[in-house]
């Protein structure tokens, strides 16, 4: 499973979203949309934080700890 976020490098979310991935237990990477436009004109990003899962937008916003295990663990 590919987990990324797609954050700008100045996005206060960003971290947050990462520690819950950590705490869940779910790798991922996080990618800055200043160093990949592509990949954010690929995924049609304008806002910060996305999170995207096997290449698929899941969420264009920071999600509740709820949403992620319903995501990572249903």
């Amino acid at each position: 499973m590919d987990v990324m976020i797609i954050a700008t490098k100045n996005c206060s979310h960003c971290n947050n979203m990462s520690k819950e991935l950590e705490d869940i237990g779910v790798k991922h990477r996080i990618v800055y949309a200043e160093d990949e436009p592509m990949l954010c004109q690929t995924h049609m990003i304008r806002h910060s934080p996305n999170l995207i899962v096997d290449a698929e937008v899941l969420f264009r916003r920071q999600p509740t700890e709820e949403e992620l295990s319903e995501i990572f663990f249903s």
